[in-house]
């Protein structure tokens, strides 16, 4: 089949050089100039540098609306669209426009984590797996016929960044393997269950500050979430910016107020947590390493050379 890709990062590239494996014809390529966003200057692997090294057009857009974007798709004459991790709306003139029309490659299991960053939130969220599904995109963002659909595990120990490297490597068998069924003439896909699906924001500053009124087995989550080259969780001491680069949950149960710095437990310092933190039924954080404002790196039982005080949301 004759393809036209939108794409833009990692997943873009990822999407791009599959199709320049398989037996489909890359006609066309759009994507987004670079960006920096500090999420967007991550996994940023170029998806106009290898469609020139292929020889393949390239038309930068911020958003797929104009005039100029529609006659160029419109010469390409697709078979099918094929988008990953394109970051603005796409109206109904260009993905209806191929005959077999565009086919959207999103990293969760939808329904469940439509929209962005799906795998971050998805590990806060502690769900049991995740993954990439392609899905033929109608009226509603990430809501269209599933074509197909693969997952991975998710460990007890796992961050954001192996869940990337896990499922950005499902992309060339989940993309390729739908094209295919496409081509082969199937039009019946797996409709969405519209009762299960969520829709999340872009990740943004506010996100990764640490709430110490959440339960301890959600900070660990969202500690593992945050892992590098993402932003690190944060949280203040006094009156300064402190990174949590890696934690546990506690073996003991601790009571107080949210975001005591309480108890040293083998190689960490327990942070009291949990919005009923005052019943002494929770376990605290155990926090194990962390980065001050200035950028050093420490063991935490290092830079907490006492206990006492709070860790507090802002200075």
């Amino acid at each position: 089949m004759r393809v036209v890709m939108f794409g833009y990062q990692t997943w873009g590239h990822r999407t791009l050089k599959a199709l320049l494996e398989s037996e489909h014809d890359v006609v066309l390529v759009v994507t987004h100039p670079r960006s920096e966003h500090a999420y967007e200057k991550i996994w940023s692997d170029s998806v106009a540098d290898l469609a020139e090294e292929h020889g393949i057009p390239v038309l930068i857009r911020n958003r797929p609306d104009d005039d100029e974007l529609l006659r160029r798709l419109e010469e390409a004459a697709p078979d099918i669209i094929v988008a990953n991790n394109w970051r603005t709306w796409i109206p109904p003139r260009i993905y209806t426009l191929p005959k077999h029309g565009t086919l959207n490659i999103h990293d969760s299991l939808l329904p469940k984590y439509a929209g962005f960053s799906p795998l971050i939130w998805a590990l806060v969220n502690g769900e049991s797996e995740v993954g990439v599904t392609a899905h033929l995109m109608d009226e509603v963002l990430d809501a269209g016929d599933i074509v197909r659909q693969e997952a991975v595990a998710v460990g007890p120990t796992d961050t954001a960044t192996d869940l990337f490297h896990r499922t950005v490597d499902l992309i060339a068998p989940v993309t390729v393997g739908a094209l295919d069924l496409i081509a082969g003439g199937r039009t019946e896909f797996t409709k969405q269950d519209r009762s299960q699906a969520s829709f999340f924001h872009k990740r943004a500053e506010e996100d990764i500050r640490i709430d110490w009124g959440w339960p301890a087995d959600a900070l660990e989550r969202l500690v593992r979430a945050q892992s590098a080259p993402y932003p690190a969780a944060f949280t203040h001491h006094r009156g300064r910016r402190l990174e949590i680069l890696a934690a546990v949950v506690s073996e003991g149960r601790y009571g107080g107020t949210p975001g005591r710095i309480f108890y040293r437990e083998g190689d960490g310092v327990v942070i009291v947590a949990g919005a009923d933190a005052r019943t002494g039924r929770n376990h605290g954080l155990a926090v194990t390493r962390v980065r001050t404002e200035d950028g050093r790196e420490l063991a935490a039982t290092e830079y907490f050379t006492t206990m006492g005080g709070y860790l507090t949301g802002g200075p």
